[in-house]
């Protein structure tokens, strides 16, 4: 996916999320894991970025996908003053929803470990999903933000990024892409590359738009 965003001059940054999953090769596990600690994760990341002399922080930007991009809109939220625009593909803003039926159907208790699909969770991934309203967050990130969701999304119902596309105070951008669902593995390749060249192209605008402000 960094190719294109280094031939069009940006400087990409792609890191692993501690626990973010069983193929994750940080430290840590998923059961340590929430959405919070990967927002914490990519506020490291940020101040590691916006550290380096081969950056430019004034047009520093974020791009997640599913939970990545839930914790992307976390990190906005927190640091509003140094992202210059936020991407999101196919958000998981489902992750709070989702955490309270779970909780309901375990008679309110929230459990040490959990099962959710083939992947088992500790107690503070529900916690901390229980305890974050991310649409609340959402309304402290005045930036622009670009949205890109399949239409035929059963992980997450692009529901949740139209609500978005309306929640946040900035322009919002928002592509509902027919035929797809859940994650790029599931998408023809000319969709795949021409969302991901959609979001480039919001960038360099975006990188435009900054520079002729200086």
């Amino acid at each position: 996916m960094h190719r294109p965003f280094v031939e069009r001059g940006f400087a990409f940054v792609a890191f692993d999320f501690c626990g973010g999953g069983p193929e994750s090769q940080s430290s840590g596990t998923m059961l340590d894991m929430s959405v919070l600690t990967e927002a914490d994760d990519l506020d490291a990341v940020v101040d590691w970025a916006r550290a380096r002399q081969d950056i430019d922080a004034n047009n520093l930007f974020l791009l997640g996908s599913s939970q990545g991009g839930y914790a992307s809109t976390v990190v906005a939220s927190r640091r509003p003053e140094d992202v210059a625009a936020l991407g999101l593909f196919f958000p998981a803003f489902c992750i709070g929803d989702d955490a309270h039926e779970r909780i309901a159907a375990c008679g309110g208790v929230v459990p040490e470990t959990m099962q959710v699909g083939p992947h088992v969770i500790g107690r503070r991934y529900n916690e901390d999903a229980l305890a974050t309203d991310v649409f609340e967050l959402m309304g402290r990130y005045p930036g622009d933000v670009f949205i890109v969701h399949g239409e035929l999304d059963r992980m997450v119902p692009s529901s949740y990024s139209r609500r978005a596309a309306e929640t946040f105070p900035g322009a919002c951008r928002l592509e509902i892409v027919e035929g797809v669902g859940h994650g790029f593995r599931t998408w023809p390749f000319e969709l795949f590359d021409r969302a991901l060249n959609d979001a480039i192209d919001f960038f360099e605008d975006h990188r435009l738009l900054k520079a002729s402000e200086k």
